[in-house]
């Protein structure tokens, strides 16, 4: 998976920290802020400042720490991407979603359909 350079900001980290601790949750806006963000956690979970390149390559039974749910569009079949959302969501979940997507004519790619995924290791 190709590297993707960020900055998280000690101002925005101390936020999500604060959000938290109240018991909201972390939505990423689009993979690389996912992939940014996982990549400024540390292992308990906190969320520190982090600039520079993340080459976190995600693939089903990583162990999310830092978000909770991800808003992203429909990747292509056999892309690291699909490989991301199925580590997020689990693999059927998603395998189901994408059959309903073709089914329903629903975009792809770049300008496609959004989707807005949950962990499924969150307790419901």
């Amino acid at each position: 998976m190709h590297p993707e350079w960020g900055v998280l900001s000690p101002e925005t980290a101390s936020r999500i920290e604060a959000t938290r601790r109240a018991g909201g949750r972390v939505v990423a806006v689009g993979t690389t802020s996912l992939r940014l963000l996982e990549s400024a956690a540390a292992e308990t979970g906190e969320v520190r400042p982090f600039a520079g390149e993340t080459r976190l390559f995600i693939l089903p039974g990583y162990r999310f720490r830092a978000i909770d749910l991800l808003l992203t569009n429909f990747h292509l079949p056999r892309s690291t991407l699909l490989m991301l959302v199925a580590a997020l969501a689990g693999h059927e979940r998603i395998k189901a979603a994408y059959a309903h997507a073709v089914a329903a004519g629903y975009r792809f790619f770049s300008y496609g359909d959004a989707c807005l995924i949950e962990r499924s290791d969150l307790p419901k």
